[in-house]
């Protein structure tokens, strides 16, 4: 298991072998015709965020969206969700818990599933505790003591099974009781309070089997972790070759029992090098998509930008003036793309209608997770390639388009345009 050619092969049989029982992925994960949709950004904790997102359900909904990621839904020490203490509260700065359900009702109204953000790789403690530093959780639902704080990061737990996340307590998923409590926290989220799918915050920091002993638990529809790893860089200038990036991804996917996902940061980190006249990046050395996409597709979540790499904190932002070639791509191509916050509503009301029309075409097409792709160009200042032999796209400033008159325009925009026949 995990190397690339297991999986080339793999797609065409998924639902038979290497599967636990036989009983093959989750349905959402074989259909392969999911589109994502991140609904905040690092900011969104200043507003009444419960309640915009209400406003905007009938239009996400239109648009084709099937799960909206929401931000952490439980109580946090920082704003943003990303430090959680009471993991029973849905009181944040988000908005409050009658919010949050009015939300999440409307939602499964409007049929676009709930994706909670599940932040379970820290915790910060509510008292000073072993060493003194905040790693007891008293006076709270799950009042854990320091064994469930890692050694590596100032408990009496055993050491990290992963990355350290440092100046946080770091959760000890190797206890009983720890997973015990996660598993029946997840069940809550899940069956109580009505959120269908998960996404795994940053993931890179405990085993990966956890990942798949908490789906098995909670039974979410779609699970997606983020396994930001970096990429392979000389000096300042990006690889070409970055199998072995995407190889970590895939052996993160494999020993979630491929029951998970995972965000493609393997595509993003080539395509966003690509779209500055380096088109000959986006086909590897055997004609290949070069991302998780390539390999594993119906694994790999495409993305531009979320609300760590772009947004106000800008971490690793994908050019502003190429951000539609960008959805092209990701629109057009295999894998289950992500479309950001920010793009959609922030930007103007034609990136906005850009990206509809790329969704629209994407579905009506009937191009999926698995669709078959053909890459016909990549050079310095064009890449196209025909997917699922119904579909064909380009982006870069070179002149291109298809020869034979069985193509039609569906739609384009400033260096980009895709074709169906």
């Amino acid at each position: 298991m995990g190397n690339s050619n297991n999986h080339n092969q793999e797609e065409a049989h998924q639902t038979q072998t290497n599967q636990p029982n036989n009983i093959g992925p989750p349905p959402l994960l074989r259909d392969g015709k999911e589109i994502l949709f991140q609904a905040f950004n690092w900011d969104s904790h200043k507003f009444n965020w419960w309640q915009i997102l209400q406003s905007k359900l009938p239009d996400i909904a239109k648009s084709g969206i099937t799960s909206a990621w929401l931000p952490p839904p439980t109580h946090s020490f920082s704003p943003q969700g990303y430090t959680p203490q009471n993991l029973y509260s849905l009181n944040t700065k988000y908005g409050s818990e009658h919010q949050l359900k009015a939300l999440l009702h409307n939602m499964s109204q409007h049929k676009v599933r709930p994706m909670a953000d599940i932040v379970i790789n820290h915790r910060v403690g509510t008292v000073k505790g072993h060493g003194g530093t905040y790693n007891r959780f008293d006076g709270i639902p799950l009042s854990w003591d320091e064994r469930a704080v890692t050694s590596s990061s100032g408990g009496l737990g055993n050491p990290n099974t992963g990355a350290i996340f440092k100046g946080f307590p770091n959760i000890d998923h190797t206890q009983d009781f720890v997973r015990k409590d996660i598993t029946a926290w997840l069940q809550w989220l899940r069956h109580k309070v009505g959120f269908q799918d998960f996404r795994f915050d940053y993931a890179k920091g405990y085993s990966p089997k956890y990942v798949k002993e908490y789906i098995e638990g909670a039974k979410p529809l779609f699970s997606v972790g983020e396994y930001w790893d970096t990429c392979n860089y000389k000096g300042s200038s990006l690889d070409y070759n970055q199998d072995s990036h995407r190889q970590r991804i895939i052996d993160w996917i494999d020993d979630t029992g491929q029951l998970s996902t995972a965000f493609d940061f393997t595509t993003k980190g080539i395509l966003q090098e690509a779209v500055k006249r380096e088109f000959w990046r986006l086909r590897d050395a055997e004609g290949k998509p070069p991302g998780v996409i390539g390999w594993w597709p119906s694994r790999s979540v495409t993305f531009v930008d979320n609300h760590d790499t772009g947004s106000t904190q800008a971490h690793w932002p994908f050019p502003s003036d190429h951000v539609m070639e960008g959805y092209a791509y990701i629109l057009t191509h295999p894998g289950t793309p992500t479309i950001f916050y920010d793009h959609f509503y922030d930007w103007s009301n034609s990136i906005h209608e850009q990206i509809v029309k790329l969704i629209d075409t994407r579905k009506r097409q009937g191009i999926h997770s698995r669709s078959p792709i053909r890459i016909l160009e990549a050079k310095h200042n064009v890449y196209s390639a025909i997917i699922g032999e119904k579909l064909c796209m380009k982006i870069g400033d070179g002149s291109w388009s298809p020869s034979g008159r069985e193509w039609t325009l569906s739609t384009s925009g400033h260096n980009y345009a895709v074709w169906h026949k």
